[in-house]
């Protein structure tokens, strides 16, 4: 039915390829697998093995779909319909992501923004690229029958260390809207795999950035998680997600907070949109757009994001603050809106609509 390139691993990318080889797997188990590296251990179920297996019996008629950088997208499997799936996050590409985009014959993209910019920035017309949302894994992240029990009000976030993900705003906004006579917290399971060598002193950047804040007293930085069980665990302790990201492809870890019925703050720009609103997110509006560098991973020579200045900041600190008082005074309920998303953009929904795109 499928011949399915991705990686699978705990990575965005792997997350996202190994959910939909599953559920995909329940409908049809005809799907083939071709994985980019080797695969993690992620895989409880048996569906990636029986996936490779699949490679036995292979149908080069099958269309192709490629979840991977809008970069890679050059090579495919058989002869039938080829679909890229890259998930990027600024409003421009590179003239190399725009002949490798070109490789395919048409595009599936996770939110209706991004379908924008492939539409602005590529010769794809309106029918050729396909808006397939992302999902949560409800078994996993299923919803609590509480808000958290501990006394402090414990904020969090997730994520590799990036400005892109609004790293620099969270510190200085959590130091500006408390101080050490509050009762809170502010936990951060960061890490960036990409950081290594040298490049690993950006990584202790952040983390003293944090460390030696003037609320660093009331800072945790904890260790990338192994498994999704062990990212669930912490997440059910805490009370809110922070996420004033400048851009996002999508924002997994968003979502399965939602899923489970915890509060989120986050931008409303980007993939966002396409499951966050006032209903059942904190937004932090946008008005204003600047050029995406960081001096990392983006040097300023393409594309733009969310300029978070002096007024998202004051949204941001408002909002952290309103979540505080509702925790210390008693009236934090459970994010039941946030919930209802989560069974809305189930990776079974995600799987079926790729299915749907993919007949096409």
């Amino acid at each position: 039915m499928i011949n399915l390139i991705t990686p699978i691993n705990n990575l965005g990318y792997g997350v996202a390829g190994y959910n939909f080889l599953k559920e995909i797997m329940r409908v049809d188990d005809r799907v083939t697998l071709y994985p980019i590296g080797n695969p993690e251990p992620v895989d409880t179920a048996g569906v990636v093995a029986n996936a490779l297996n699949n490679q036995l019996h292979y149908n080069p008629d099958y269309p192709c779909v490629k979840i991977w950088h809008q970069f890679d997208l050059f090579q495919r499997v058989g002869r039938g319909k080829y679909f890229g799936f890259p998930i990027f996050e600024l409003d421009k590409f590179k003239k190399q992501e725009q002949v490798s985009l070109h490789h395919c014959d048409e595009i599936i993209v996770c939110s209706n923004w991004a379908k924008r910019v492939i539409l602005a920035e590529t010769k794809f017309k309106d029918d050729e690229v396909h808006v397939v949302p992302l999902g949560v894994d409800n078994e996993l992240f299923k919803p609590l029958e509480n808000v958290s029990t501990r006394s402090s009000t414990v904020f969090y976030t997730c994520g590799k260390w990036e400005k892109r993900k609004g790293h620099d705003v969270i510190v200085e906004a959590f130091n500006k809207a408390f101080s050490n006579n509050d009762n809170v917290e502010l936990w951060l399971m960061c890490d960036n795999p990409f950081l290594v060598g040298q490049a690993r002193s950006i990584a202790e950047g952040w983390e003293n950035l944090y460390k030696n804040s003037p609320m660093g007293d009331k800072i945790r930085l904890l260790p990338r998680q192994k498994t999704q069980k062990d990212v669930y665990n912490i997440m059910r302790l805490t009370d809110v997600g922070l996420f004033p990201a400048r851009a996002e492809g999508w924002n997994l870890e968003l979502l399965e907070m939602l899923s489970i019925g915890k509060h989120v703050i986050t931008t409303n720009y980007s993939a966002h949109p396409d499951f966050c609103n006032e209903r059942n997110a904190m937004m932090i509006e946008i008005t204003n757009m600047e050029t995406a560098f960081d001096g990392v991973f983006f040097k300023g020579n393409t594309g733009r994001w969310a300029e978070i200045a002096e007024p998202q900041m004051d949204q941001l600190i408002e909002h952290m603050r309103n979540i505080h008082e509702r925790k210390q005074n008693g009236t934090l309920e459970l994010n039941r809106e946030g919930i209802e998303t989560g069974r809305k953009f189930s990776w079974f929904n995600a799987a079926k609509e790729l299915i749907n795109v993919c007949r096409i």
